[in-house]
């Protein structure tokens, strides 16, 4: 299977996904308000935002100073481009491994025995 088109090897990690989709909600965040909200320590949040602003994923600003300084967030509109391609890449991913035709559950016959769709498939098929 391929790849399909979109799907962004950046973005794909849990955490970085989980940080995109979250700021993709919202204008602007502020560094605690995603740390909290996806349970990271400071250090693992500073590490993942760094690589999505290398990218050009993110902006951050950083305001104030001191004890007030405050760190805020948001995404880039190439980040929000590659956000909704992943996504959009994830949902032609799921929507290829669909239903299949043959069903694994077994139904149980009249002589006690179970036979699945697969089995009815195959003794239709034998008796051709």
């Amino acid at each position: 299977m391929s790849t399909p088109s979109g799907f962004d090897e950046l973005i794909h990690p849990s955490t970085r996904l989980s940080v995109v989709a979250l700021l993709a909600a919202t204008e602007w965040a502020d560094f605690p308000f995603i740390r909290d909200s996806l349970s990271l320590s400071d250090s693992a949040l500073s590490k993942q935002l760094h690589t999505l602003e290398e990218a050009g994923y993110l902006e951050i600003r950083k305001e104030g100073g001191g004890r007030k300084r405050r760190t805020k967030v948001r995404l880039t509109s190439r980040g929000r481009s590659a956000f909704e391609g992943h996504v959009a890449a994830l949902r032609a991913i799921v929507e290829g491994a669909g239903p299949t035709t043959t069903a694994t559950t077994s139904t149980p016959s009249a002589a006690g025995e179970t036979s699945s769709p697969r089995h009815a498939q195959h003794h239709v098929e034998a008796g051709r």
